[in-house]
């Protein structure tokens, strides 16, 4: 039986105090019937459907079935089978809760309802995850009811396995042959500590927890019994579920690298606030892909667990990774090729799961607060219409040819950082396994320049390979220089950082700045197109004039001021021209850590001496955070975008605003900042009184402030 492809987007609607979180709202699923029409297009066959309580039924007994009514009749057209997905790690409206005695029968009755309005819909799954919900609710206090105790999270788990049990017989009523698809988080926990062996036997055991108990697997001899009757559950509860079991008609596993556990008594190897314990024993608490040695079973191991210990159809039902776009494609075709493995080996695997589709908001904080940290999926929400990443094109792959087809993209020939050494944050727990980056490398032109040498270190960390050049490596206007650069190393993309970069001096030194700036950028796209090798350039905020009084956007009419702008409106020209699938990045005013001349750390530098700090008052621009801009860069470039894209921190500001906004981040004295005009700073070119940069093709870049935090962080660090 060849693997299906689903698919889903995140739909957590979960609260925390008074306030739901849903991620349909912030993702704008809810508002898009298109989205429909684009999961279908990557060739799935089901699709995580939600229909969350919270969401419809809008008052005891009433329902909104607007939405719901439309996508299911846009799926039946597309011929995608739902999967209606009813809880998914909420604990329902305002009158009820995860610990309340009638919560079972509330949700039983809107299961009934979403039935009875849907006959036609065979694959449910009534509760996502209920075991890791309990945890995060009613055993960390994440969620609501905020508790944090074992008879709170027995309650929530038992009501929520009792809840589907009375939900899947509701909707039985109305399609008999209604199937349960039962998803849970099956993170494993391991420890270097024999004294900690019986609590990583706890968390092992209790993992399995709620399918064991729809199947009816736990015996009154089993510890989890006892650790259940210990916490509040009834020995008639117990035994009613045993003999009145559920099973799943497809288990479906969510595996994610932070849900693999390494527990460690050596509490000093780790920071101060990951040292805890359970009230017996102190250790810290880890994600063990940092701390072992040998890496995690991921996939693989989980899917064969499973069937070993079920012996029923087994589906990946989430694969999402918050990562840069080549770890999120590694980890794609990675649980793809573990799903293969597996059937091969005899187990009923039946599909893997493209989840979180359009993207998911602030998991890095579990949904606990609206901070708007955004990770895209297949596509990405911050351009309207979403805009397909790379993740589209592999998964169509997947689904037509499976893993072992020849890779669409270059990047998916190197391991993921999950088994690259520099996956490791402390001290190694048994042998060290490791794989080297691998694969044809990027080029990067300008190896002595600020963003040349940026793009190699962060190249460096994200495992893709790379070659930095200098001229005499590769001299970018001259062709057989290019031509013979590019033979050489066989690069799948070349990144031209090189380049004049003297706006003041350009005024003199024509000739020399437009055979780098302008010349050098269409003998690169000339090349790049006949050999079919992708290229991204970057152009400047100074190809405007500075009359408009809104941020610029990519299709505003360029007028430059100055020879330096003038050379780099021809090199965007040029360069679209010979080779239309060219990336043109304009950008601005860059500010990073790995580099001791740039106008905030050299400012800093002054007002830490007690020196004034001048800067224009008269000119606006948008500041840009160099390792943001390379990695949105890096981004596009994997993702086949072209044209001219905006790339600058989110937000606008005077020089002198700038520096304020530094040294009050820096907690610096911002009376040594001295406003002034333009003039007053010896500046020979002109230059727009107003610069600033927006994007009508995406907002991928994040705000000014969280750049500034971002670059005080990583220079103390340095330091």
């Amino acid at each position: 039986m060849a693997l299906e492809l689903w698919a889903g987007p995140e739909c957590t609607v979960n609260r925390v105090g008074d306030t739901f979180h849903s991620q349909l709202a912030f993702s704008g699923f809810g508002r898009r019937l298109q989205d429909f029409d684009r999961l279908a297009s990557v060739g799935i066959t089901r699709m995580r459907f939600p229909l969350v309580w919270e969401l419809t039924e809008t008052g005891p007994g009433r329902y909104d079935w607007q939405w719901a009514d439309a996508g299911l009749a846009r799926l039946a057209e597309l011929k995608v089978a739902p999967i209606a997905g009813l809880l998914h790690h909420g604990s329902g409206p305002r009158w009820t809760d995860l610990l309340d005695a009638s919560f079972p029968e509330k949700f039983a009755a809107y299961a009934l309802a979403v039935a009875r309005r849907y006959p036609q819909v065979d694959d449910w799954t009534p509760i996502n995850e209920p075991l890791t919900t309990a945890r995060f609710s009613a055993l960390y206090g994440h969620w609501y009811p905020h508790q944090r105790s074992d008879p709170a999270f027995v309650r929530a788990l038992l009501n929520q396995v009792r809840a589907t049990k009375l939900a899947m017989r509701a909707i039985r009523t109305c399609n008999p042959a209604a199937r349960l698809v039962q998803t849970d988080d099956l993170g494993f926990t391991t420890t270097s500590s024999p004294r900690l062996q019986y609590q990583v036997e706890h968390e092992n055991l209790r993992r399995w927890l709620g399918f064991d108990l729809l199947a009816g697997n736990l015996a009154p001899s089993d510890r989890m019994w006892k650790y259940l009757r210990k916490y509040g559950a009834s020995q008639e509860e117990l035994q009613s579920m045993r003999d009145d079991p559920l099973p799943p008609d497809i288990i479906g596993i969510n595996s994610y690298l932070t849900s693999e556990r390494h527990l460690d008594e050596r509490v000093e190897h780790y920071p101060p606030h990951l040292a805890g314990g359970n009230g017996q024993h102190v250790y810290a608490d880890v994600d063990a892909i940092r701390v072992h040695g040998a890496g995690t079973g991921g996939f693989e191991t989980r899917l064969r667990e499973t069937w070993a210990r079920y012996g029923l159809p087994v589906a990946i039902t989430e694969v999402h990774l918050g990562c840069t776009r080549e770890e999120q494609l590694r980890w794609l075709r990675n649980a793809w090729r573990a799903a293969e493995t597996v059937q091969a080996e005899g187990a009923d695997v039946r599909a893997v799961t493209v989840w979180a589709a359009f993207g998911t908001f602030d998991w890095d904080s579990l949904v606990t607060q609206r901070a708007g940290h955004y990770e895209p999926g297949l596509w990405d929400v911050r351009s309207c219409p979403p805009r397909p990443t790379a993740l589209v094109t592999l998964a169509r792959q997947l689904a037509r040819e499976g893993a072992m087809g020849e890779p669409h993209h270059t990047v998916l020939e190197g391991p993921g950082w999950w088994q690259r050494a520099d996956r490791l944050h402390y001290p190694a727990f048994g042998e060290m396994q490791a794989l080297p980056a691998a694969g044809r490398p990027l080029l990067i032109t300008g190896a002595t320049g600020t963003l040349g040498r940026a793009f190699g270190r962060i190249c460096e960390s994200r495992g893709l390979p790379y070659r930095l050049l200098r001229r005499t490596d590769m001299d970018i206007a001259d062709p057989a220089s290019v031509d013979a650069a590019l033979l050489r190393f066989h690069p799948w993309g070349v990144i031209n950082t090189a380049g004049f970069v003297r706006v003041d001096d350009a005024e003199q030194e024509g000739e020399a700045q437009w055979r780098e700036n302008a010349v050098g950028p269409e003998v690169l796209a000339a090349a790049c197109a006949r050999l079919g090798v992708r290229l991204l350039g970057f152009s400047s905020d100074l190809v405007f004039d500075g009359a408009k009084d809104q941020p610029y956007v990519e299709f505003d009419t360029p007028l430059p001021l100055n020879a330096y702008g003038r050379a780099k409106h021809e090199a965007e020209r040029t360069m679209l021209a010979a080779d239309p699938g060219a990336l043109v990045v304009r950008s601005a005013a860059f500010f990073g850590p790995w580099d001791a001349h740039n106008f905030i750390t050299a400012g800093l530098g002054a007002l830490r001496r007690g020196e004034p700090w001048r800067a224009a008052n008269d000119q606006c621009v948008s500041p840009t955070y160099v390792p943001d801009l390379v990695h949105a860069a890096l981004d596009l470039l994997i993702d086949g975008e072209h044209g001219i894209w905006h790339l600058a921190n989110r937000g606008r500001a005077t020089w002198s605003e700038l520096a304020c906004k530094a040294a009050e981040a820096a907690r610096l004295d911002t009376g040594l900042v001295l406003p002034v005009p333009a003039a007053t700073l010896g500046q020979r070119a002109p230059r727009p009184r107003f610069s600033a940069l927006a994007s009508e093709r995406g907002l991928v870049m994040p705000t000014l402030d969280e750049g500034l935090v971002r670059y005080l962080a990583e220079v103390e660090e340095a330091a």
